[in-house]
């Protein structure tokens, strides 16, 4: 009797219109997909399209104009009298990638930060910095050196970060200006505050580390927290909701369904550790571990975003610190799943890098909490976004004088000083039959300039991590 009613019940289900499958069939075939496309330690889904916002690609494309510009700074300041001939910066450029003839062409854009003129006595022309462009270096040196106390508070809570307290000293420089560091900080910084610092070398590998003298249980409250605590006082959100949630604003044009709703709500109830707690006595086998685990490199990258000057950094500099901060290899894909937290921009260096913002920091293209040196910073690309209509180009290069502005002569000179290690290059330049200047066999082979911004160093497993 039981087998005859089983096979009824089976012909009925399989006689059913398949345009309106039973709710078993619908029921089933939507919990299959769920949990495939689903981690299988967290809710979220691993793989999720990603939603442009155009807010901050367009950002991107300025920093691709002040990148190139700042390059052609360094090396016009690193030249006899801060000036150096259009056809001698022709050949020069092309350690930037530029071709023939596109470095003038490049320059004469931005007539705010470079001023071509033509030499009164050669009669050929010239190229220098506007008073503009060096008056914006100077306030970006000063706020610079005005902030190297915050800057060694940063340094401090991205030691303690590391599994070990120590970093290769390397991968900081590399990343030195995003945390707001001098050129010099190894000597400014690391060895002024014997107190916080200590610098070694390590016998295995012979590179320099830093390595932090002793933990300070003040640093170790994130950003995250007190932007909880901000939110709890100011809108009265439950405790329990805001306990471990992150604050998550989504793209424009992001779709937001049903389940995956469910999913985020699930997700910021996850409770994990600190990015300052030392978890390597840690049994990390458990399906909770490894969920506590993967929020916790969503906090370790936010609290490394919160310490840089402009809430932002490139994907790749994030990669050098993976190993010491325990985060996933795949980190395009990781943070592809937090698309309401970060955002990844592949602008600005024809997708060569990856440059992860923090969402929250931004409104509308503008740091909600600017600092000093993002301000003298954003003066740069300010000059980038004049209109060329609104520089006198002509009565301001002939009468432009050196000796009326001992200040920014001075200037010069600081600067020269500190870049000349960079440009400590001598070129040698041949003029053929028709007069034009031409570069000797062994001319600019020394300095290397590419427009990866110092990211020349081996980053292990570069396309695992990324891709």
């Amino acid at each position: 009797m039981k087998k005859i009613v089983f096979s009824s019940f089976a012909t009925n289900l399989l006689k059913s219109d398949s345009r309106k499958p039973s709710n078993l069939i619908a029921f089933t075939l939507h919990n299959s997909i769920f949990t495939r496309h689903f981690s299988q330690s967290t809710s979220i889904p691993k793989n999720l399209q990603r939603v442009r916002d155009h807010g901050y690609d367009n950002y991107m494309e300025i920093q691709k104009k002040t990148r190139k510009i700042l390059k052609f700074q360094d090396l016009i300041l690193s030249q006899h009298n801060q000036t150096v001939p259009i056809s001698r910066l022709d050949v020069l450029s092309r350690r930037f990638g530029f071709k023939q003839h596109e470095a003038g062409a490049f320059l004469l854009k931005f007539p705010h930060v470079f001023e071509v003129y033509e030499h009164p006595v050669q009669r050929i022309l010239y190229c220098r910095l506007t008073r503009k462009a060096l008056l914006q270096m100077q306030q970006e040196k000063e706020a610079l050196d005005a902030q190297i106390p915050d800057a060694v508070v940063r340094l401090r809570k991205l030691l303690m970060m590391s599994n070990t307290g120590r970093l290769r000293l390397e991968h900081v420089r590399i990343a030195r200006s995003e945390f707001g560091l001098p050129e010099d900080f190894e000597y400014s910084v690391v060895l002024k505050y014997p107190q916080f610092f200590r610098l070694f070398d390590a016998k295995e590998t012979r590179n320099k580390y830093i390595e932090i003298v002793e933990r300070d249980p003040s640093l170790t409250v994130c950003a995250i927290e007190m932007a909880r605590e901000r939110e709890y006082r100011q809108k009265g959100i439950d405790a329990e909701d805001v306990r471990f949630s992150f604050i998550i604003n989504f793209p424009p044009g992001f779709k937001i369904g049903k389940y995956y709703r469910i999913a985020v709500w699930k997700w910021q109830r996850v409770p994990y550790w600190s990015p300052y707690e030392d978890v390597s006595g840690y049994d990390l086998r458990s399906l909770e571990a490894q969920k506590r685990m993967e929020k916790r490199a969503v906090a370790v990258i936010h609290e490394l975003l919160s310490m840089t000057v402009e809430k932002k950094i490139t994907l790749e500099r994030i990669a050098h610190f993976r190993m010491a901060m325990n985060l996933p290899k795949k980190l395009k894909d990781f943070l592809l799943q937090h698309q309401g937290i970060f955002y990844i921009s592949t602008r600005g260096n024809h997708g060569k890098l990856h440059t992860v913002f923090l969402r929250e920091a931004y409104k509308k293209g503008e740091l909600i909490e600017p600092n000093d040196l993002y301000l003298a910073r954003r003066k740069l690309a300010d000059l980038v976004l004049l209109s060329p209509r609104k520089a006198k180009v002509d009565k301001e290069l002939v009468s432009y004088s050196r000796d009326d502005h001992d200040e920014t002569s001075r200037f010069r000179r600081d600067h020269v000083e500190n870049k000349m290690t960079k440009f400590d290059v001598q070129e040698n330049f041949v003029v053929d039959e028709e007069g034009d200047e031409q570069p000797g066999s062994d001319a600019a082979s020394d300095a290397d300039f590419t427009d990866d911004d110092d990211d020349g160093a081996a980053i292990v497993d570069e396309e695992e991590v990324i891709h």
